[in-house]
């Protein structure tokens, strides 16, 4: 008997371990097929644009996804085509520009309005945030007198100025800022570090997952950006990538397979920013968990 007490808890446990698991209930199974649908509808854009660029010209409207014929000679004319490798240039150098400023002009002043106390800082700061509430539209044509006016036409520096800094990025990281506590600062102070110092050694380092969502969004939208490359350049040697890739074609028919293979091969830098970027993003929802 002494025996049978002595093994009866393991053999409990491993009863309990072997027990099946309760069945899914009709709420999971319903949110299981709403993140399904939800993600076939976000790969499907993507499914289309590879297709298209493994098509023939006269397979593009055929609305099969898979081509009948697929051919590589799509890509082979593309990355051929000496301007493709220009408009590419032109979008890295303006997005990795961009980016570079918003990450520092944002964070300087986000973090100024969060951790310096001076008359006017709120005002100053809803003052930023309204300038979210102007329609893109509404400012191009500002922008356009004043590239004109400042001899900013048809250059790198015209396509840049109006995203060197942004609202967003300035009450995304004074919003992080808040998080960074005073008391850091305040040690930081006494040890003899200067505001910059402190800024750039304690601050910015407690928030590196708002500098890389920072990063990748405006990367994102700097690359992807076509009205107002559009506008402010005239010359086939300043165009963007979206920007030379919508000339491929003629005024009879557009050539839908060059562009959805120029568009594929563009994805590539935003995979690799997001590749970069994303460990701090994860450390810093890891960090969050922990903190909770």
């Amino acid at each position: 008997m002494a025996i049978v007490e002595a093994i009866r808890p393991t053999t409990d446990a491993l009863m309990k371990t072997s027990a099946p698991k309760k069945p899914a209930n009709l709420g999971q199974i319903l949110r299981w097929l709403l993140l399904f649908a939800g993600g076939i509808a976000m790969i499907m854009p993507i499914a289309y644009m590879i297709s298209t660029s493994l098509k023939w010209p006269h397979e593009v409207y055929n609305v099969n996804l898979i081509p009948r014929e697929p051919t590589l000679e799509n890509y082979t004319y593309v990355l051929e085509d000496g301007r493709f490798y220009m408009w590419f240039w032109n979008s890295i150098i303006i997005a990795t520009i961009t980016t570079v400023s918003n990450i520092f002009f944002d964070s300087l002043v986000g973090y100024t309005l969060c951790k310096f106390r001076f008359p006017g800082r709120y005002i100053i700061f809803i003052a930023i945030l309204s300038t979210l509430m102007i329609p893109t539209e509404m400012l191009v044509i500002p922008w356009y007198l004043m590239s004109q006016q400042f001899g900013w036409l048809d250059t790198h520096w015209g396509i840049m100025f109006p995203g060197l800094m942004t609202a967003f990025g300035t009450f995304l990281m004074k919003q992080f800022f808040e998080t960074v506590p005073d008391d850091f600062i305040e040690a930081a102070r006494i040890d003899g570090l200067n505001e910059l110092q402190i800024w750039w050694t304690v601050a910015m380092p407690l928030v590196k997952p708002a500098l890389a969502a920072l990063a990748i969004f405006v990367f994102l939208g700097n690359w992807t950006a076509f009205i107002w490359p559009l506008i402010v350049t005239n010359s086939t040697e300043m165009y963007t990538l979206p920007v030379g890739l919508s000339t491929f074609g003629d005024e009879a028919d557009v050539a839908w397979e060059l562009i959805m293979t120029g568009a594929a091969i563009s994805t590539i830098p935003t995979l690799v920013v997001f590749l970069i970027f994303q460990r701090y993003i994860i450390q810093g929802v890891v960090m969050a968990g922990l903190k909770g």
